[in-house]
């Protein structure tokens, strides 16, 4: 059965993304520890990061830290976050965000109901700032 993320990236489930490649996307978690909060996903379904092979790894890692480079300028954060959990979906992928402290690390407080105008704001503030570090062909409309 395909994973929710799967789901998203097919375009059965609705998401905001700002990065996509052949092998790789990002999008706005719904459930952000901060605003900007944004999950770096590859396209092929793998279930646990340690099972993936070190060439696709290196491909999620190059665009997590792209996105890293991102959120921190684009929200004024003075370190961008990076987690690998992966006990919420059975789909490999990798949190960044912004991180103003420890707590931020925390994502069992996790805002579940953030505002749609927060998450677009996010969306279009990260989607700006990949721009202007050059990724225009990876930045979707």
């Amino acid at each position: 059965m395909a994973s929710v993320f799967s789901a998203i990236i097919n375009g059965d489930l609705p998401g905001r993304f700002v990065w996509e490649d052949e092998d790789v996307v990002a999008f706005l978690t719904i459930a952000p520890v901060t605003q900007g909060h944004t999950l770096v996903v590859p396209r092929k379904e793998v279930d646990q990061w340690q099972d993936v092979d070190a060439e696709l790894w290196n491909k999620v890692m190059d665009v997590a830290r792209t996105i890293g480079r991102a959120v921190r300028p684009a929200f004024a954060a003075p370190r961008a976050g990076l987690l690998v959990a992966g006990m919420e979906v059975p789909h490999l992928h990798v949190h960044v965000f912004p991180a103003y402290g420890l707590g931020d690390f925390d994502i069992s407080k996790a805002d579940p109901h953030p505002s749609a105008e927060s998450l677009d704001e996010a969306a279009s503030k990260i989607k700006a700032t990949l721009r202007e570090l050059g990724h225009v062909d990876t930045v979707p409309g």
